[in-house]
């Protein structure tokens, strides 16, 4: 019988492991199921290019449909998929269409979490994003908008807010912790976020919760947190974090802990089924993490392309993220897991580096408009060599070349 990879989405994660999976050799059917109208298409710029109308959707997509027709990967648009049959090996639409698998791969994504229904009471004018759709929706908003609440001090949040900002429009940013981008960095790198933010106009509000929200003709008007504190409203953005989509893997009964369960190759409980980006939880240390990036999604896409290639390469990443506020880039390499102390690096003019170090070891670094320190540090971590606290505090201490020496033997 025919083999058949049936990957399900169509997001990065998904298009990383049919590529690879061609790029290697693999001759038999590669079908990919996706629920929304599009190609495979990038998601980083809906709060940033998209919103801002320097792009357009068809931009977006990654490849056009030449290239998969022509690499032979079959692309079923509009597919939501509501069962997975492991007993036969087949997944089924919600339409009613069957499509049988050698190997499933689960790449089914996260999407944004949102408030209470009760809480929004189906007013117009609360907003999330995470699709296409959700950015023309927020793209239209802001248009007309004037006051607008950002919920949440995340990356998405802080995107938006920046956009909505330079569009004009009054900004407050509600966070409930007591700063801004507190699950992704440190306190300095907040604070600098922070300053930046304020410095272009923005209110931000830490240790405030929402209470509810006030509508006039069924849209909202204003925003009520448990402080007293009423906002004035035009457009509210519900940026409080991703859940992952693990519904279909708990219909088939796979163990999930805040994600689909995976090995270090990507394999489920299922030795048939594997998972991938956003919705896959894996083995990072002692523990199981779950990563919502392009990095992440690319590697592990190809990671269980090679596990079903019979080629298997554990997969052991160095993290990466990046987010583009005003014009200041930040970018993080490496992971801040139970770091211990952060050392602010000085470097040129206008741009800040902010590592971490765990035992004196360094874990990850911040930086902001220092494209050359964050991609010497991808280099450093990836080649596994120890950069101490240390040597920082030596005056003739120079980094880049300490990476070029230390590294070199890595490539």
């Amino acid at each position: 019988m025919q083999d058949n990879v049936v990957i399900v989405g169509t997001g990065q994660a998904a298009l990383s492991c049919a590529v690879r999976l061609r790029d290697s050799g693999y001759e038999d059917a590669v079908t990919m199921l996706g629920d929304e109208p599009w190609l495979p298409y990038q998601r980083p710029p809906l709060s940033k290019a998209y919103l801002k109308g320097e792009t357009t959707a068809e931009r977006l997509e990654f490849r056009p449909q030449e290239f998969y027709t022509k690499a032979g990967i079959m692309v079923e648009r509009g597919s939501s998929i509501t069962t997975v049959d492991r007993n036969n090996r087949s997944v089924r639409t919600s339409d009613g269409r069957s499509y049988s698998y050698s190997k499933l791969v689960l790449t089914t994504g996260s999407r944004a979490r949102t408030l209470p229904e009760a809480m929004t009471d189906g007013m117009d004018g609360i907003l999330t994003l995470r699709t296409i759709a959700d950015a023309d929706r927020l793209r239209s908003a802001l248009a007309s908008a004037k006051r607008i609440v950002v919920v949440g001090g995340g990356y998405v949040g802080l995107e938006v807010a920046s956009v909505a900002v330079r569009m004009g429009n009054a900004v407050t940013i509600v966070e409930m912790a007591d700063r801004v981008l507190k699950r992704v960095a440190g306190a300095p790198t907040a604070q600098a976020i922070e300053e930046l933010h304020v410095r272009h106009g923005a209110t931000i509000l830490t240790n405030e919760q929402l209470s509810g929200f006030s509508g006039d003709s069924g849209k909202v008007s204003s925003v009520s947190l448990q402080s007293g504190r009423m906002l004035a409203a035009d457009l509210v953005l519900v940026a409080i974090g991703g859940m992952a989509n693990v519904e279909l893997a708990t219909q088939a009964g796979l163990i999930v802990e805040n994600g689909i369960v995976v090995d270090k190759f990507g394999q489920t409980s299922d030795a048939d089924i594997y998972a991938a980006g956003d919705c896959a939880a894996f083995p990072f240390g002692s523990r199981l993490i779950r990563l919502e990036s392009v990095q992440n999604a690319i590697e592990q896409g190809s990671v269980v392309a090679n596990a079903i290639l019979g080629r298997p390469v554990a997969y052991e990443p160095v993290p990466w993220f990046w987010s583009d506020q005003y014009d200041t880039k930040l970018q993080t390499a490496g992971l801040a897991l139970d770091y211990d102390d952060i050392l602010p690096v000085s470097v040129e003019p206008g741009s800040s580096a902010f590592w971490y170090f765990r035992d004196g070891l360094a874990v990850a670094v911040d930086t902001m408009n220092d494209a050359k320190t964050h991609m010497a540090a991808r280099r450093l971590f990836g080649a596994r060599v120890e950069l101490r606290r240390e040597l920082f505090l030596k005056p003739d201490f120079n980094l880049m070349q300490y990476i070029r020496t230390a590294a070199a033997p890595y490539g």
